[in-house]
Order: C-alpha cells, then structure tokens, then sequence
C-alpha cells in the first residue's frame, strides 16, 4: 500500500463514522452532520453513535456529528475558532460550559496515527520476539497487557507480537479489528524491561505484519502520552488526525468512579 492508500483508507473509515463524505474532511469549511448509526463504523463505536458530539480534524478544518439538540451550539462554537484552538483550552472550556447546560460534557480526546511506508520499518529487539495469532492471546489476558488486549471484545485480538526472556512474555503489541480495513495497535511492556526499545521494535514489526494483511494499522495515543507519541513516530508512524467526543455527565462521572 502506497500512503496515498493508506490515507484515502483512514478517510473513508471516518466517513463512515461520522455520516460526513470522505472528501469532508479535506475542506476548508467547517463541515457539521447529523450522526447516525453504520454499521460499518469502527466496532468500538456500536454504542456511542449516533454521536451527541463528535469533532474530528484531519488538519484542514473540522467535521462535527452531532445530534439535531446538540447543532446550534457546536456549529457557533467552530465557527468561532480556528480549527486547531477549538481543540485546545481554554477555548475548549466554552465548548465545555455550553455543553453542561444539557448535562453533557467532553470526554475523549485523542490523536490518531497513520504509518509512513517510506519510514516504517522492522526495528531491532534484544530479546526473542514471536508472531502470535488469535489462539495464541487466548491464554494472555491480564492487566499487565491491558493496552495491548482487549479483553471485553477479545474475539477482535486477531494478531500480536511478543517479546519473550527465558519463555516469559515481558512485551506485546497487539491489534484489533476495529473495522474492516483498519486495525489498532496497543502495545504494553513490562515495568521492569522498558526503556530498551521493545516497545516501539514490537509495534513496528507488529504494524508491517498488518500491512501483509492488505489491512492499515493505526495508533491512537492521548496527546498527552508522551511516551506513546514517541514511541509511534520513532516507528514510521505520523499523526493523522485528533478527535474530541462530548458525553453525558453520568457516562463521564462512571469512567471517573471506576
């Protein structure tokens, strides 16, 4: 796959859950929709669309699907702003304030990232490293792989790769099939073994095996996550686009009391 495919790919993926045109995204206008449930939407999205707000930018402008309650108000809200500042504070605390008037309020924010076929490439690791398959995660689950493995939706682990010290798994970079031409990766390693380049060995490795699949793996990191932002660009990864998502205020105080 070529980058251009690669992009045109992650930009079909978005339409697709944002109810917008692929070529939305590319504009110099805001564009604002209605969101509706597809099911070709990234998996994990099954009980979030439709959105009541969701922001994405692929650099250009903004694509808002929203429901018709929440229209008005986030339509005057990136018509305000660049593009850019409607995703930084404090202008994203009027976002904020506006929302809670309806008992809503933002809650996921990321940044999504696209491999560079010209820079990715299969990075050295110290240690012993395997492809595993999906039989192969069936016994792996547990906390210490819990941003590798997904383990509500553990029938979606369909590839990994392990790093391994004397038989122990002290690494793992796992994806899942999040729709049905882009794969996520999620990388863990054990406190004790980071900081040797296992991590980003396993992920690029684990990102060129996804490619032989003829599927796009992508990486997603809070922009905040340094460590995870280093460690997708050290592989041949570039960010591609950030997304915000608003929800209500008893969907966010659960995430805060769990």
């Amino acid at each position: 796959m070529t980058n251009k495919e690669i992009f045109d790919i992650a930009l079909k993926q978005s339409a697709l859950d944002c109810n917008c045109s692929p070529d939305d995204f590319l504009k110099s206008d805001n564009i604002i929709v209605i969101s509706k449930k597809n099911d070709k939407a990234r998996r994990y999205l099954e009980f979030a669309l439709p959105f009541d707000c969701d922001l994405v930018s692929y650099g250009n402008n903004i694509v808002a699907s929203v429901s018709d309650e929440f229209k008005e108000v986030v339509s005057k809200y990136i018509e305000k702003y660049s593009a850019y500042r409607c995703f930084e504070t404090p202008n994203l605390l009027e976002l904020n304030n506006e929302l809670q008037k309806f008992n809503f309020r933002v809650c996921h924010m990321a940044e999504y990232f696209l491999p560079d076929v010209e820079k990715l490439k299969a990075l050295p690791c110290n240690y012993e490293t395997r492809v595993l398959h999906s039989t192969d995660l069936i016994d792996v689950y547990s906390p210490s792989w819990s941003n590798a493995l997904t383990s509500k939706n553990s029938e979606h682990d369909v590839l990994g790769v392990g790093a391994y010290k004397d038989g122990k798994l002290i690494g793992l970079a796992a994806c899942s099939d999040d729709c049905e031409s882009m794969y996520q990766i999620g990388v863990d390693v054990l406190p004790e073994y980071r900081r040797n380049g296992i991590a980003s060995a396993l992920t690029s490795r684990l990102a060129l095996e996804i490619l032989k699949m003829g599927k796009v793996p992508f990486y997603c990191a809070a922009w905040s996550n340094i460590k995870s932002v280093k460690n997708a660009i050290k592989c041949g990864f570039y960010p591609a686009w950030v997304e915000i998502t608003a929800k209500s205020t008893d969907y966010v105080n659960k995430l805060l009391n769990d």
